[in-house]
């Protein structure tokens, strides 16, 4: 058997195989004999087909079966006596039964990059802030409170901060309508940022039945990739304007919000509660990437390209399947494959990197997957969908949904294991300067603002 390896880059290997023709004819030989037995063609009985008329009729699927025989049971036993570990399965190509009887295939194959682990214990790392202020309570209550607020139209006033506006609008762009950038009917709360901070800005001072026509520039980062990095010129029709009624802040309001509460301080602490538990699964996984981050910093070396191609690949796939969810595709929205690779090239390398990082410190520290590590994923996959630890085993009995799952536990462990070793550094502490406005504040605002709306409008 003759072996060519050729280096295409550092972790890139050609591997050139060629299997001796006495070898393959013998694999061919016997393929074709087992059709010759099995075959049934008009004018022969089964079995006594003529090998020339089986090879003529079958030579296509033979060979291709043959071929695919020979890589299986020859590549692997080739790749062990190289000196490069690969890291994922090869690309095969021209595979070729050739003139002399030989079989020639090339194996693209992706080594694992050899490195050498930097420091990774005891990292300084700053603990994410988890501490639930009063403003952030007052800011939830607020939020209930609008909510709850009974709408009551208004005729006399402009549009004020804080109103909930009905408006028709059409969005054009080089003067042309955009179809998916258009509604009827639709309730905007003015100032929320539900469709852009610049647009419901524009509605204020407006009245219930005036027209306006202006233009917003939306930035390259704007999430909507319909709107990302263009200059949409508005036409907007203000069908109705809704003010707030504000229920008082007072325990029956809490008993509104849920009869199980008695009391606003009741209604509060349950709030704190349910942003503390947010806040510290918030930070559990802002550690992780704070940690991340420091090992990253601390290695730098050249992964497989075909691995950073694959992850890639999975966030345009990601990308294309949010855009279907409404209706769109990447045509549509005006974004090109191309973009969206170099884009997104950087985090995919940061992923790969991260990983080897990873399983490198599992390597050097013991760290596995055991049985009761997986238990405990099942009961808290079982818990999270309310579905019994039976129901969710069956999810993953097949080897290609396992695989993940063990991968995405071991990384868990490993990141455990590398808090447990952080040295964690408290933030300093800042006075309390909640971004939030409380619900008094809230009402204060939108009463000056409508105040200021009747005096310009007299």
């Amino acid at each position: 058997m003759d072996v060519k390896v050729e280096e295409l880059s550092t972790l890139t290997r050609k591997v050139t195989i060629t299997i001796p023709a006495e070898e393959v004819q013998g694999r061919l030989d016997e393929a074709y004999a087992k059709l010759q037995k099995e075959s049934k063609m008009k004018g022969f009985r089964k079995g006594k087909v003529p090998r020339s008329v089986i090879v003529k009729s079958y030579r296509a699927q033979v060979q291709g079966e043959v071929g695919e025989k020979l890589v299986q049971d020859t590549y692997f036993d080739i790749i062990e006596k190289q000196d490069f570990d690969p890291v994922v399965h090869p690309e095969i190509t021209d595979a070729t039964f050739n003139d002399d009887g030989s079989f020639t295939y090339v194996a693209q194959v992706d080594a694992r990059p050899v490195f050498e682990l930097n420091t990774y214990k005891g990292l300084e790392v700053e603990r994410p802030d988890n501490t639930v202020t009063d403003g952030a309570v007052d800011y939830e209550l607020a939020a209930m409170r609008r909510q709850m607020a009974v709408l009551k139209s208004v005729e006399d006033r402009p549009v004020a901060e804080g109103d909930v506006v009905v408006v028709d609008y059409q969005g054009y762009h080089k003067d042309r309508a955009m179809k998916q950038v258009k509604s009827e009917d639709l309730s905007v709360d003015v100032g929320s940022g539900q469709l852009d901070a610049e647009f419901e800005k524009k509605l204020v001072g407006m009245k219930q039945g005036e027209e306006a026509s202006y233009e917003v520039d939306f930035p390259e980062s704007h999430p909507n990739p319909l709107l990302a990095g263009r200059k949409v010129n508005f036409k907007v029709l203000v069908k109705d304007v809704k003010e707030r009624v504000l229920a008082e802040l007072d325990d029956e309001f809490a008993k509104d919000v849920n009869e199980q509460f008695t009391t606003l301080d009741e209604l509060k602490n349950a709030i704190r509660e349910r942003l503390q538990k947010d806040k510290e699964t918030a930070a559990e996984g802002d550690l992780n990437d704070r940690i991340m981050k420091k090992l990253l910093e601390n290695h730098q070396f050249e992964v497989p390209e075909r691995l950073v191609r694959f992850e890639l690949d999975e966030i345009i796939k990601n990308t294309q399947e949010r855009l279907e969810k409404n209706g769109m595709s990447l045509e549509a929205a005006g974004i090109s494959r191309e973009d969206l690779e170099k884009t997104n090239r950087p985090f995919a390398v940061q992923r790969v990197t991260g990983d080897f990082i990873l399983k490198k410190i599992a390597e050097v520290e013991d760290i596995k997957v055991k049985d009761e590590d997986l238990e405990r994923t099942f009961k808290r996959i079982g818990d999270q969908y309310n579905m019994p630890v039976s129901r969710v085993k069956e999810f993953f009995q097949n080897r290609d949904d396992l695989l993940p799952l063990m991968n995405e536990v071991l990384n868990e462990k490993i990141l455990n294991f590398l808090k447990q070793e952080a040295k964690l550094i408290d933030p300093a502490p800042k006075a309390e300067q909640p971004a939030e406005e409380t619900a008094d504040q809230q009402d204060q605002q939108a009463a000056a603002t409508s105040e200021e709306a009747k005096s310009t409008e007299e």
